[in-house]
Formats: structure tokens, sequence, C-alpha cells
């Protein structure tokens, strides 16, 4: 769990910053792809785990 969080923390970081440096527009799509992809599979990881136990 701690692994997700580190890249879901990484990835607001980018888009962060694609905000703050606006002709790095392509690192806000980028950073908010990751970051909405690494939350759906962490959530459909932990509800897999949550019905095996």
């Amino acid at each position: 769990m701690g692994i997700l969080v580190g890249l879901l923390v990484i990835w607001a970081a980018l888009v962060v910053l694609g905000i703050a440096v606006k002709s790095l527009f392509w690192l806000i799509i980028v950073g908010a792809v990751l970051f909405v992809a690494t939350g759906v599979i962490g959530f459909v990881k932990r509800e897999a785990l949550g019905k095996r136990r």
C-alpha cells in the first residue's frame, strides 16, 4: 500500500509542476492519466484481496 501512495504523490506532483510551468501542459495530462490509472489499479487490487480473505 505504501508504494501505491508514493506513486499517487509523484503523479500529483507532476500535475502541479505542469500547472506551474505553463509550457509543460503535456505533463498535466500525463500526470492526471497516471494518477487515475494508479488509483483504479489500487482499488481493484484491494477489492480482489478483500474477497479472497
